[in-house]
């Protein structure tokens, strides 16, 4: 038997979210990563991550039920938008997406919860641990001498497999970092 395809999500405009959330005719869900939910957040928000969404769409969905309705955010917008179905599919009631996400919420002078005691992200880390082995490795090889090239040539490839494989040594490397530790402890 076939199920009736899911509406799919209605943008929403951080205003008009902030109105419904404050009524009681919504709950407001971020599918950001734990880690980027704990270091800045909107006060009320259902931390329930994409990842978590998409793989356990049926318990997620239970976690969502008796909401009125569900308005559904991430850092910029982006990942909710190339996400909609799977949100929509998840979602047991009717479904919006803010529009801007979390930085749409900001720019329309909304408050928001931060926790610098919280470390960067774990992605930025990657980044800036990938981006200073680079330049490190460039600056090097071009003072000192040629085989320092073969750093940024290593963390180019690390990369790369990264991106095929869904693997990151480097993030793997990151989390057992002690300030990553002392915040998964907290």
């Amino acid at each position: 038997m076939k199920t009736a395809p899911a509406i799919p999500l209605q943008p929403l405009d951080a205003l008009a979210a902030r109105r419904l959330i404050d009524t009681g005719g919504a709950l407001l869900v971020d599918v950001r990563a734990p880690d980027e939910h704990a270091r800045e957040r909107i006060a009320g928000a259902l931390s329930v991550p994409l990842e978590q969404l998409r793989s356990e769409a049926q318990a997620a969905g239970a976690r969502l039920a008796g909401a009125p309705a569900v308005i559904f955010h991430c850092r910029s917008g982006q990942r909710t938008a190339m996400h909609a179905q799977a949100l929509a599919d998840c979602a047991p009631c009717q479904a919006y997406v803010l529009e801007g996400g979390l930085d749409g919420w900001k720019r329309a002078g909304l408050p928001v919860l931060r926790d610098a005691s919280q470390p960067l992200e774990l992605q930025r880390q990657v980044q800036i641990a990938a981006g200073s082995l680079v330049a490190l490795g460039t600056a090097l090889g071009a003072g000192v001498s040629p085989w320092f090239l073969l750093l940024p040539g290593f963390v180019g490839c690390g990369l790369v497999f990264a991106g095929v494989s869904g693997f990151c040594g480097l993030a793997r490397l990151l989390v057992r970092m002690p300030w990553n530790r002392r915040a998964a402890a907290a």
